[in-house]
C-alpha cells in the first residue's frame, strides 16, 4: 500500500494576502470560502486576519516586497529596522548609498546598541531582499559621503528653523495630552474621575508610541503588588504630563534604532521645554500659538476616545450582568485606574494606522502626500445598544462639557472601597490562582459555543501564562 504524498503548504504573497483582506472586508465571503478561492486551509485565513494591522502596515509602508511569501524575521531586527530609516533619510538627501556605506553604517548601528555583531555581504544581500531595497540610479555628489549632521548641542538655538521636509514621514511624531473622564458614564461624568493620557503617533500610523496616563497625586491601591513593566501602559502619579522623563524614554529609544526624528508639540509644552539639554535625537517643531494647529490630529483623538468609550461600556455590561439590580453609575464605581491603563491601550492599539496616516495629511502636519483612507467612519466600532448615534457621541465628546479642573482629586474613598468588595483585587494571586483561572474560562469558553478563532487567542494566552508559572 503507498502512502499518501503530504499536501504541498500553498503560501500567499503580500499581495494575495491584501486581497484576501479585502475580499474579507467587501464581501459577505466567510474565511472558508476565501480558503477555497486561494486554494488555502482555512487557518491561514485566520491568520492573515489576526496580522491584519501589521499586513496593512508592511503594504503601505512601499518598503516592503509584495511578493514575498514568508516574511523571515532577522536575528538582528533593531538593526535591519535601524539601517532602513538611516537608508530612506540618506536617500531623501540624494545621497549616493553604496553597498560598503551600509555595511559600514550597521556595524556603527550595532555599537550603538551594544550588539556584537559584524555584517557580511550575505546579510546585506539579505536585508536589501526582505526591505525591497535597490539602488536604483546613482547620484554623484561632492564630497560622495557626506557628514552626518552633528546632533544639537547647547548651540542648538543659532541652527536654522526645522521643516517638515527635512523628515520622512516615518520620522515625524506628533502628540497629545488628552482628558479622559475613565469611568464616567452617559449623561454623567465627575472631574475627580478626570487622568491625562498621552498619546503619541508617527504621521504614517506605523508606528504608535506606549500610552503614558497621569492625574492622580497618589499612587491607587489597585497598582499594589502590579509590575509596572508588564503593564500595556505607563502610569505616572503625578497632576501634569511628566514631559521631561517622556522625552528623554523618547530619545533613548531613538537613540538605540540610530533615528533623528521630529516631534510636534503645542507652543505651550514647546515653551514650557526651551532649552531643555539632552535631546539628541528627537527635534522639538513648536507649532502656532493661537492653537489653529492641533499637535495631533482630532480625528485621531476622537478615535482614541471612542475605542475607549465602547469597551468602557461593554466592562460596564459585564459587571451588571452578574450583579442584578446594580446601575450603570454603581457599575462603573467598581471600576479602577488599572482598569483604565488596561482600557487606553486597547482603545489605542485599535486605531488604525490609515485613520492616523491620513488624519494628518488633511491636517498638513505629513511631509508628503499620502493617499486618505477612503471611509473612516467603517473604521469605528458600531453604537452599542440602547444608545442613539447622537447619544453615543455626546458620551464621546463628554470631556468637552467639564469643566478642566487642575487634574483629579487623589482616589481616597471609591477605589478603595470596591477593592474589599466583591470585584475587589484581594490577596496577589498565585500561579496556582492563575492556572485555575485559565481552567475556568477555558470551561466558559467550551459550554458558551465560541469561535475557532477565539480558541487561537485562548492557546496563546494559556501558553504564555504556562511559561510564566513555569519559569
Amino acid at each position: 500500500m503507498e502512502l499518501s504524498s503530504k499536501k504541498k503548504l500553498h503560501a500567499l504573497s503580500l499581495a494575495e494576502k491584501i486581497q484576501v483582506l479585502e475580499l474579507l472586508d467587501e464581501s459577505k465571503m466567510s474565511q472558508s470560502e476565501v480558503a477555497r478561492r486561494f486554494q488555502v486551509s482555512q487557518p491561514q485565513i485566520s491568520r492573515i486576519c489576526k496580522n491584519k494591522e501589521k499586513l496593512l502596515a508592511d503594504w503601505c509602508s512601499g518598503t516592503a516586497n509584495r511578493e514575498r511569501k514568508r516574511k523571515r524575521e532577522s536575528k538582528y531586527s533593531g538593526i535591519d529596522e535601524a539601517l532602513l530609516c538611516w537608508y530612506h533619510i540618506a536617500r531623501a538627501k540624494a545621497w549616493d548609498v553604496t553597498g560598503p556605506m551600509l555595511l559600514h553604517k550597521a556595524k556603527e548601528l550595532a555599537d550603538i546598541m551594544g550588539q556584537d555583531f559584524v555584517p557580511s555581504i550575505g546579510w546585506l544581500v539579505r536585508w536589501k531582499r526582505r526591505n525591497n531595497v535597490g539602488f536604483g540610479a546613482r547620484h554623484v555628489l561632492a564630497p560622495p559621503f557626506p557628514p552626518e549632521p552633528p546632533p544639537p548641542g547647547p548651540t542648538s538655538q543659532a541652527q536654522p528653523p526645522l521643516s517638515l521636509k527635512d523628515f520622512s514621514p516615518e520620522d515625524v511624531f506628533g502628540c497629545a495630552e488628552v482628558p479622559l473622564l475613565y469611568r464616567a458614564v452617559p449623561g454623567r461624568g465627575g472631574a475627580r474621575d478626570r487622568v491625562q493620557v498621552l498619546l503619541c503617533a508617527n504621521s504614517r500610523g506605523t508606528e504608535k508610541r506606549r500610552v503614558w496616563v497621569s492625574g492622580l497625586r497618589a499612587a491607587p491601591t489597585c497598582l499594589f503588588g502590579v509590575s509596572g513593566a508588564a503593564l500595556p501602559a505607563s502610569y505616572h502619579p503625578d497632576l501634569g504630563v511628566p514631559w521631561s522623563e517622556w522625552l528623554a524614554q523618547f530619545d533613548r529609544d531613538m537613540a538605540r534604532q540610530g533615528r533623528q526624528v521630529t516631534l510636534l508639540l503645542a507652543a505651550r509644552v514647546a515653551e514650557g521645554l526651551a532649552g531643555r539639554p539632552g535631546l539628541r535625537h528627537v527635534r522639538l517643531l513648536p507649532l502656532a500659538a493661537d492653537g489653529s494647529t492641533p499637535s495631533l490630529p482630532g480625528s485621531v483623538v476622537r478615535a482614541f476616545r471612542t475605542h475607549y468609550r465602547h469597551r468602557l461600556l461593554g466592562k460596564l455590561a459585564a459587571v451588571r450582568s452578574k450583579r442584578a439590580g446594580a446601575s450603570l453609575a454603581e457599575a462603573a464605581a467598581g471600576i479602577t485606574v488599572l482598569d483604565a491603563l488596561h482600557m487606553a491601550a486597547a482603545a489605542w492599539a485599535k486605531v488604525p494606522p490609515q485613520l492616523i496616516g491620513s488624519s494628518f495629511v488633511q491636517e498638513g502636519l505629513a511631509p508628503c502626500k499620502m493617499s486618505p483612507s477612503p471611509d473612516q467612519a467603517s473604521e469605528m466600532p458600531p453604537v452599542p445598544g440602547g444608545l442613539s448615534l447622537e447619544e453615543f457621541s455626546r458620551f464621546v465628546d463628554l470631556e468637552g462639557e467639564e469643566p478642566a479642573s487642575g487634574g483629579c482629586k487623589e482616589e481616597t474613598g471609591t477605589e478603595d472601597e470596591a477593592g474589599a468588595g466583591e470585584d475587589g483585587l484581594g490577596p496577589l494571586p498565585t500561579k496556582a490562582d492563575a492556572l485555575r483561572a485559565l481552567g475556568t474560562l477555558r470551561r466558559w469558553l467550551e459550554c458558551n459555543g465560541t469561535s475557532p478563532e477565539l480558541f487561537e487567542k485562548f492557546y496563546a494566552c494559556e501558553e504564555e501564562v504556562e511559561r510564566l508559572c513555569g519559569s
